[in-house]
């Protein structure tokens, strides 16, 4: 199988308004770009929680720009 692509788009029939992008790499997470709310999809050691601590506006940067590149390949 091929590697997963870093980010990826969801949809949620149950949550119409939300627009949700997936990291598959280190460390995993599913954000809802709608209110930027973070589903982690890892177990965090001491070290790694406070490193993903800090670089949390980093990983919300990255996947709102790639949300942008996404769509604007639509229009």
């Amino acid at each position: 199988m091929e590697q997963l692509p870093e980010f990826l788009l969801a949809d949620s029939s149950e949550h119409l308004e939300a627009i949700f992008v997936i990291h598959t790499t280190f460390p995993r997470f599913v954000i809802n770009l709608q209110n930027d709310e973070i589903e982690w999809w890892e177990s965090f050691t001491a070290e790694d929680k406070e490193i993903a601590t800090q670089e949390v506006a980093h990983w919300i940067e990255q996947a709102t720009q790639f949300y942008d590149q996404q769509i604007s390949s639509y229009e």
